[in-house]
């Protein structure tokens, strides 16, 4: 069929990409159709003219990051995807929400080619992008050299409603303005409806201002003309000082009969309405996924440019490692992911003469920190304004701020689900290792940001101190009771509470080693005996999740004692105790169960075995985690109440947590007491 001359290639193209989403939408009988309808216009343009990628490599180190933090309207990427020319096939997209396909329900990372970050979970996308426009800037500061610049890439991000009115992209946003991240730019589809109803029901505020109070460079537009986005576009890349925020007015389901109306956000627009859209658009082919064929030569000349785009950069990129061979080499590492050879030779050991014998886990774990960070220029971090109580800080290292873009410290402020969000950011755009700080109790505050990380498997590092109710005077508002046993619920993520000095420096190891998934070191506020290697099993064992730190003496243990962090202190009190009254007990640091539960089931029953069945798990927290390791014959001395405000001391005395209490609950397993 002959194609009307009053359409224009580009308007063909934008309503290739509206039908297309539409057709996945309606055969799938599931998904969004609303925003792809209306936000193609500012898609294409972008994708179009100022998008810089190559479908060939969409791994490419100079690429520009494509976000879709409204990833409820993932047709519109995975449309793009496919007509741009990335490895998603028209098969794909017609198996859109299907059983092992690479086009599910939300974006998913690491499972379609040039999905940047998985998104769905609003506020996520847009700060994760934050994060991935800090990493840009930080390693353009560490490696560009006049005449050689190999680091200079934006980030675009495509938000909606949804994601300005959740909290977290509040936070990163506005550490975004704070640090002028010029590279950053947000086309908000401003459509003025939620999934329920009109905006206004729920939402008052001038976005665009509170964007501007931010510190951001605010544009107003009309998202369905191409001119004024055009210009737009043009505008926030040569924008020098700040981020760039497109207030892009879009109308939900453009050209279908539910226009405007929440009814087109979440749902099939239905066969008859598909038809009415169709021919509203001035669509010309009845049947569905049809893709003119002038319309994909026109996407592929734009992914040819970006090809030619990538080869030249290669150039440069030779040029830069005649020029500057040291930095080529430690660029190349960085984007690799790989840990230097030997970055841990400098990783401290102590013994009970260091320190006066004694140390919390928190301070050890900065002295790891400052140890393999001159080896290890890849890791880069801090915490939500903790740094000197979590022992975040890089000594000898600037502040990663708008006038040092070097700086390998950070303040997230008191920020901690950003934080959260802009770590995996910076973990997904590639080159940095990153860290972030903040009290184990606030780890619920950033929880979305921590699944997201585990579902994307990113190598993020954790780093909650004041693990317990070891902190002490602050009280039950700061005292961790159920966050230990909540994070070991998340598939993915690895929880390592180390019971010394020298488990810490193991479990920063395992940490920097963990490349497949985010990490979480729950550390204490209170000093820790540091254990005699001499005298108990090698820290080492760290790696195993679980074993064996002191055997029990004069024969097979009668009774298992389980414990992890401060309290394994305590069990190897309590069972010399228990020995002096003739028990034979056995101590067990659990550090991590996710890396124990990994080992052979011959390593496990070594150190748990079967057939010992007196078994007493012992944790300042919640019970739940452990009745899986201690069984039906066995016992656990956590909390199932909040804590107090007191002395650490006290409050391990009068809630239990003794060598004389463990003792005495262990004999009464044995029936002994």
């Amino acid at each position: 069929m002959a194609i009307d001359q009053q359409i224009s290639l580009d308007d063909l193209c934008v309503n290739t990409i509206r039908t297309l989403s539409i057709d996945a939408v309606q055969q799938a009988n599931s998904g969004h159709p609303g925003m792809p309808l209306g936000a193609a216009p500012a898609a294409y343009v972008l994708w179009q003219h100022f998008l810089k990628f190559n479908p060939k490599d969409p791994n490419w180190p100079d690429r520009d990051r494509f976000v879709l933090s409204a990833g409820h309207a993932s047709m519109l990427l995975y449309s793009l995807l496919h007509l741009y020319g990335y490895d998603v096939s028209l098969d794909e997209i017609k198996r859109f929400r299907q059983w092992e396909s690479i086009t599910p329900g939300h974006p998913e990372h690491g499972l379609t080619p040039g999905v940047e970050t998985t998104t769905g979970p609003l506020g996520q996308g847009i700060s994760n992008a934050v994060g991935m426009a800090i990493a840009e800037a930080h390693l353009a500061a560490i490696f560009n050299r006049p005449g050689h610049e190999i680091v200079n890439h934006r980030t675009f991000v495509f938000a909606s409603d949804g994601d300005m009115m959740e909290g977290v992209s509040h936070e990163a946003c506005a550490i975004a303005g704070h640090l002028r991240l010029n590279k950053l730019i947000v086309v908000y589809d401003d459509n003025k409806v939620m999934l329920s109803g009109p905006t206004s029901e729920a939402m008052s505020e001038d976005v665009g201002s509170r964007f501007e109070a931010y510190g951001w460079y605010v544009q107003r537009i009309d998202g369905n003309n191409r001119n004024e986005l055009e210009n737009a576009y043009n505008n926030a890349v040569q924008e020098r000082e700040r981020p760039s925020l497109i207030v892009s007015r879009t109308h939900i389901g453009f050209a279908s009969p539910l226009q405007d109306s929440y009814k087109a956000h979440g749902s099939p627009l239905g066969a008859d309405n598909v038809k009415k859209t169709k021919q509203n658009l001035g669509w010309q082919w009845e049947e569905p996924f049809y893709i003119p064929p002038q319309t994909l030569e026109h996407f592929h000349e734009a992914s040819k440019r970006g090809e030619q785009l990538q080869q030249d950069w290669q150039q440069r990129f030779s040029a830069y490692a005649q020029a500057y061979p040291d930095l080529a080499a430690q660029w190349t590492s960085m984007m690799s992911g790989a840990l230097p050879d030997g970055y841990d030779s400098a990783i401290p050991t102590w013994s009970p003469a260091d320190n006066k014998g004694e140390m919390s886990t928190r301070v050890a774990s900065g002295k790891v920190i400052n140890a393999v960070a001159p080896k290890l220029p890849a890791l880069m971090g801090g915490s939500a304004d903790l740094a000197t109580s979590n022992e975040t800080l890089i000594e000898g290292e600037g502040l990663f701020s708008a006038e040092d873009r070097v700086g390998r410290n950070m303040n997230f402020g008191v920020r901690e689900h950003g934080m959260g969000a802009i770590l995996s950011g910076m973990a997904l755009h590639g080159g940095l290792i990153p860290y972030g700080g903040t009290f184990l109790t606030f780890s619920d505050y950033m929880r979305g940001a921590i699944r997201l990380a585990a579902l994307m498997g990113v190598r993020v590092i954790y780093i909650f101190t004041h693990d317990s109710i070891g902190l002490g005077e602050d009280g039950p508002t700061h005292q961790p009771i159920e966050q230990l046993a909540a994070l070991r619920a998340i598939p993915g993520l690895t929880v390592i509470r180390p019971a010394d000095a020298n488990e810490t420096a193991y479990a920063w190891r395992a940490a920097l080693a963990n490349s497949n998934g985010p990490t979480a070191l729950a550390l204490t506020r209170q000093n820790l005996p540091i254990l005699d290697q001499n005298q108990v099993a090698p820290a080492s064992n760290v790696e195993r999740g679980g074993y064996i730190i002191s055997e029990a003496q004069g024969g097979d243990p009668e009774v298992i004692l389980i414990a992890t962090g401060s309290e394994v202190s305590l069990c190897l009190q309590a069972q010399q105790q228990l020995a002096a009254k003739g028990t034979r007990a056995r101590v067990v640091s659990m550090p991590c169960t996710e890396i124990f539960d990994k080992q052979p089931q011959q390593y496990r029953d070594q150190v748990l075995p079967p057939n010992i069945t007196k078994r007493l798990a012992v944790e300042a927290a919640v019970p739940m985690s452990w009745h899986k390791y201690v069984g039906l014959q066995g016992d656990v001395l956590g909390l199932t109440h909040y804590g107090a405000s007191a002395p650490y001391k006290v409050l391990y005395e009068k809630f239990g947590f003794t060598p004389e209490n463990i003792a005495a609950r262990a004999l009464a397993l044995l029936g002994r007491a």
